[in-house]
């Protein structure tokens, strides 16, 4: 669908204040910030003008994969909103970004670190072995420095980094629902084992009710409700909701609006909805403390000293120290 189409759909409900689109994608203008495919150019105003129709007025901005590590976009983005209400999410190599640039950062509303896997890559005996330094490494870099990782991993990978997942000492989340089929329903393997992991109390993790195109090809995305559901029962306070605008690779499929609608009939209540959409990212991205779904302080400033000279970046062996819950 059009912006224009979604500008003219009313939406069921309107956003409680403070509401957080917590992911989603912008691209600059090519010239100046180059990517090595076709995709729908998507400027920050044209996101902008569908967050103030959603009544969406905090951000999160992921980096792109067509960006790979280059995160020059956005920083001059968070720059342009501003660190009062925008915080990012960058794709990184730990080995080749040192820790002035880090600060740089932070200051902008840096708060997280994406692990990124290709949304459509096949089962492959191996990949999670290959990932496990990965994660190790960016595990203690973002602890470090007072930030969680994000994982966009496909349905399988989750399941197969189950128990890694678990393992880490610092808030993570999965996007697009963990990437597990909604036809095989929330009672199938791996899922089933992230729902006790929430139930059971695992406070690290957090789930994003974003990308439903992505694991439905469901009429309206009706069997996704059931897993979204699921979630939502299983830890309110640990599920938050993003538009994964501008739906890349599959813009002329869906609507922003009809996307955000659905969170309406997946928490009816305006209570639990105002945790989706404020409190819980409030907590998580260190949004000023309105309304925050979970006991946390929250603040801008950086979250320790820079470690001793010759220490950074930190090793991955520094994930296996007990960190404490970082300021925000």
């Amino acid at each position: 669908m059009t912006l224009e189409h979604d500008l003219a759909t009313a939406p069921s409900f309107r956003a409680p204040p403070n509401a957080c689109d917590a992911h989603f994608h912008i691209f600059g203008p090519a010239e100046h910030y180059p990517y090595g495919s076709e995709l729908r150019y998507a400027p920050l105003d044209a996101y902008m003008a569908l967050a103030r129709h959603l009544g969406v007025q905090r951000f999160v901005f992921v980096q792109p994969s067509a960006y790979s590590t280059d995160n020059s976009c956005m920083p001059d983005a968070l720059r342009q909103v501003g660190s009062a209400r925008c915080r990012g999410i960058v794709d990184l190599d730990a080995g080749r970004t040192d820790r002035a640039t880090f600060e740089a950062w932070h200051r902008l509303g840096v708060r997280g670190i994406r692990v990124n896997v290709s949304p459509v890559r096949k089962p492959e005996t191996g990949l999670a072995a290959t990932l496990r330094p990965r994660i190790r490494r960016l595990a203690a870099l973002a602890g470090d420095l007072g930030r969680h990782l994000d994982f966009p991993l496909l349905g399988w990978l989750v399941r197969e980094l189950l128990s890694d997942l678990e393992a880490l000492e610092i808030d993570f989340t999965l996007a697009h629902l963990g990437l597990f089929p909604a036809a095989d329903g929330p009672d199938q393997v791996g899922f089933h084992e992230v729902l006790a992991l929430l139930r059971s109390g695992g406070a690290h993790c957090y789930v994003k009710l974003s990308g439903v195109y992505r694991i439905s090809n469901a009429p309206g995305f009706a069997d996704v409700a059931p897993m979204a559901r699921a979630l939502i029962a299983a830890a309110p306070d640990r599920v938050i909701w993003g538009s994964d605008f501008p739906h890349l690779s599959f813009p002329d499929k869906v609507g922003s609006v009809s996307l955000f609608d659905l969170l309406a009939t997946w928490a009816p209540e305006a209570e639990t909805r105002r945790r989706i959409l404020v409190g819980n990212p409030a907590a998580l991205f260190g949004f000023a403390p309105a309304w925050c779904g979970a006991d946390r302080t929250v603040s801008n400033a950086l979250p320790r000293p820079p470690p001793a000279r010759g220490s950074w970046p930190p090793g991955p062996d520094a994930i296996g120290r007990r960190l404490q819950p970082p300021p925000r």
